[in-house]
């Protein structure tokens, strides 16, 4: 089953965290597909924006229970990646921040 890499790649997370690991540690946090692996993560992240990839770290989050009134339900589980740049390379994802 071939994805392109936009597919894979569902959205940069951009929280107070991640932001200082992509200061300190030159680390980029991505919400990916829940069946996308290490290898395809690494090879989207790389074609889409032309940088090195050192190592790719994932995990996965279950979906919280939230009720409404006395109906109950879940939230969508999903995975995250934390993707380690070489050095030299940046992904900018905030113009101006």
């Amino acid at each position: 089953m071939s994805r392109t890499a936009r597919e894979i790649l569902i959205r940069p997370l951009m929280t107070e965290k991640h932001m200082r690991q992509k200061e300190e540690q030159n680390t980029v946090a991505f919400q990916v597909r829940p069946d996308a692996n290490k290898v395809e993560i690494r090879s989207a992240v790389e074609s889409v924006f032309n940088v090195k990839v050192t190592e790719v770290r994932t995990m996965n989050y279950e979906g919280k229970l939230k009720r409404m009134g006395r109906h109950q339900g879940r939230r969508a589980s999903w995975k995250k990646a934390i993707v380690t740049l070489a050095a030299g390379h940046k992904i900018d994802l905030v113009e101006g921040a």
